[in-house]
């Protein structure tokens, strides 16, 4: 199999930690439900070729997101390999939280937004609203030892609302974090992101004291700046990478919103730049293809299309 050649770029960290949400947000845009049995094996692969995060459901009302109403399944097929601090899952409330104890997971993940009409619109509540019914989910998470995580939409443009004001971003940001979440990760949910964008926003968290060490990026592609936005984050700091398998992905709140930056699209980079991933990338083209043909499509990714035969 091909490989990049690698030339070490001093700009970069060392090593990055890729945080793979394909079976989860991969996976909650398809128009068909996939059976818990792949999803199942989705994750048992991604494992498998070196992915040691891997977000795996979401505790949502089946109403919301059917695609993911088999979350106790899912986990309940990957017993103990579905659980632990690197295995999160998606949890909007305290109902979604009690089910996920339950479950036993060992972390979680909420999801806010930095724009009133999309908080409307994924959470039915406003951006104040939303604070206040996560800020009970947090504590009890902590409080049951779970790792939780603070996702951010729409940080970077919004379908309703257009451009986002960066101090915005960075208020709504602040309150998560300071509800005692472990990690933020920023959402450009509709893939409008720009290098300088990116780099503002970065340097406007860090002085409000949301460091690069505390923050996960996660670009969509709609443009194609998913990959370099990536490296602009990383530049500055950030070694958290958010990515989905084979480009999988969307927003179903969101219809402009298209894939995640594909993971292998990730690792090519980073191995040509000299930069550990710990992801086997010959074991991960053959998982996206496998997971390409349950679905019955081509991968959007553009290193899985280079190395794998039609």
């Amino acid at each position: 199999m091909r490989t990049p050649q690698v030339e070490a770029d001093p700009t970069l960290p060392s090593e990055i930690t890729i945080y793979e949400v394909g079976a989860r947000d991969g996976l909650q845009n398809e128009a068909s439900v996939v059976p818990a049995t792949v999803k199942a094996e989705f994750i048992r692969r991604l494992a498998a070729a070196g992915l040691g995060t891997v977000e795996t459901t979401s505790f949502v009302n089946p109403r919301w997101v059917p695609q993911l109403a088999d979350a106790s399944e899912v986990l309940e097929l990957l017993g103990d390999e579905g659980l632990g601090p690197r295995r999160p899952v998606l949890v909007p409330n305290e109902r979604g939280l009690d089910r996920a104890l339950e479950a036993g997971v060992g972390a979680v993940a909420i999801f806010g937004s930095a724009t009133e009409t999309f908080a409307r619109k994924n959470l039915n509540r406003t951006v104040e609203e939303s604070i206040a019914m996560f800020a009970p989910v947090v504590e009890r998470a902590r409080d049951s030892g779970l790792w939780v995580r603070a996702y951010v939409s729409m940080c970077f443009g919004d379908p309703w609302e257009g451009p986002v004001p960066v101090p915005q971003v960075v208020d709504v940001a602040d309150r998560l974090m300071d509800l005692g979440c472990d990690q933020l990760s920023l959402g450009d949910t509709i893939g409008v992101a720009t290098s300088g964008h990116v780099a503002t926003l970065l340097d406007a968290l860090d002085e409000r004291g949301i460091g690069a060490d505390r923050i996960g990026v996660h670009f969509h592609d709609t443009y194609g700046q998913a990959l370099s936005n990536t490296l602009v984050a990383l530049r500055r700091g950030v070694t958290v990478v958010d990515s989905s398998a084979g480009g999988l992905g969307g927003c179903p709140y969101a219809e402009s919103a298209t894939g995640n930056l594909a993971t292998e699209d990730l690792v090519w980079a980073m191995e040509g730049a000299g930069v550990r991933t710990g992801v086997d990338l010959e074991s991960l083209l053959a998982t996206s293809a496998w997971m390409a043909q349950q679905l019955g499509r081509a991968s959007p990714s553009a290193v899985v299309r280079a190395l794998t035969p039609a």
